[in-house]
C-alpha cells in the first residue's frame, strides 16, 4: 500500500479561490479592501523571505498589504508605539508581527500589544482563551487551522478518530489539540499530545488514526511508529546537509516519508504539505478580521 498524498498546494488553491470571491464581494458591496500590515524588525533573511511571500500573496488575492520595516536596534518602545498606531488605524484589519524579534525586545509584550480583533496570527492570550472555549468567531492560529482544513477538505474523518500529536508547542501542538477536540464539525476527536518526556512514544503513535508530527526533529517518526492505514500529517521543516542538492542542503520533515508512505493511508509531503497552508490561513484570517469588523 502506498499512501495517498494530501497536497497543501491543492487545498490552499481551493481556499484562495473562495477568498478571492469574498474579497471581490467586500469591494463591490462595502467598498472595503481587507488590509494586512506586517511589522518586521531586523534583517533576518528567513523573516524577510516570509514577509515577501505574504506580501506577494496579498497582491495576488487583491488584499491590501503594508510592511513596516524597523532596524534591528529599534527600541522596544518604538515597536510598541507602531503597533498601537496600527491598532487604532481603521484602514488596517490584520496586524502581524514577524518572529523572531531581536533579543532586546520582549516577544510576549509585543504580541500582547496587538488588538485581538486584528491578531491574524491567533497568538494573543484573549484569542487563545476564546479558542479553548470554542468561540466560533475567533481568529485561529494559522498552521493548526490549516492542518484541520487539509484534513477536512481531503475527506479525512476527524470525528471519533484518535489524533496523536507529537509536539506541544504554543504554535502548533497545543492549539491543534484544542481545535480538534471541540464539539463541532471538523473536530470531535480524541486527542493525545506527546512530547520529549513521553515514554515509549511508538506505543502511543501506533494507536493513532491521525498522526501529526510537529516535534522539529528530522525524520523522527519512522515506519515502525505508524499504525497501518493511519493518516500522517508532517509539520516539520528541517534543514539537513545534502551534497547532492544544488545548495548543499535540503529540507525534510519530521517523518521518514519514503518509509512511512508505504504504511500510511494518506500523508502530507515536505515541502508542499502543511507549509502552503500557513500563509493561506493568514489570508483567511485577514478576510475574517475585516468581516468581523462589519459586525456580522
Amino acid at each position: 500500500m502506498t499512501a495517498r498524498i494530501i497536497s497543501g498546494k491543492e487545498v490552499s488553491a481551493q481556499i484562495y479561490a473562495e477568498l478571492g470571491a469574498r474579497i471581490a464581494s467586500f469591494r463591490e458591496r462595502y467598498g472595503i479592501v481587507p488590509h494586512l500590515t506586517v511589522v518586521l524588525v531586523g534583517d533576518d533573511p528567513s523573516s524577510q523571505s516570509y514577509v515577501r511571500m505574504k506580501s506577494e500573496k496579498c497582491r495576488e488575492l487583491g488584499l491590501g498589504s503594508t510592511v513596516i520595516r524597523m532596524d534591528a536596534l529599534t527600541p522596544e518602545g518604538e515597536v510598541l508605539a507602531a503597533i498601537d498606531a496600527l491598532d487604532r488605524d481603521e484602514g488596517v484589519h490584520g496586524v502581524l508581527v514577524q518572529l523572531p524579534l531581536p533579543g532586546h525586545i520582549r516577544e510576549t509584550r509585543v504580541l500582547q500589544a496587538v488588538d485581538p480583533r486584528k491578531d491574524v496570527d491567533g497568538f494573543h492570550p484573549v484569542n487563545v482563551g476564546r479558542m479553548v472555549m470554542g468561540d466560533p468567531d475567533v481568529l485561529l492560529p494559522c498552521t493548526p487551522h490549516g492542518i484541520q482544513q487539509m484534513l477536512v477538505r481531503s475527506g479525512v474523518r476527524i470525528e471519533g478518530s484518535h489524533v496523536v500529536i507529537v509536539g506541544r508547542s504554543n504554535i502548533v501542538g497545543k492549539p491543534l489539540a484544542n481545535i480538534l477536540v471541540q464539539k463541532r464539525p471538523g473536530a470531535n476527536a480524541t486527542v493525545t499530545v506527546c512530547h520529549t518526556r513521553t515514554q515509549d512514544l511508538g506505543a502511543i503513535t501506533r494507536t493513532a488514526d491521525i498522526l501529526v508530527a510537529a516535534a522539529g526533529s528530522p525524520r523522527a517518526i519512522t515506519a515502525d511508529m505508524v499504525g497501518a492505514g493511519a493518516v500522517v500529517v508532517d509539520v516539520g521543516s528541517n534543514r539537513v546537509e545534502d551534497p547532492t542538492a544544488p545548495k548543499g542542503y535540503r529540507f525534510v520533515g519530521d517523518v521518514d516519508f519514503d518509509a512511512v508512505k508505504e504504511v500510511a493511508s494518506a500523508i502530507t509531503p515536505v515541502p508542499g504539505g502543511v507549509g502552503p497552508m500557513t500563509v493561506c490561513m493568514l489570508m483567511w484570517n485577514t478576510v475574517e478580521a475585516a468581516w468581523n469588523r462589519l459586525g456580522r
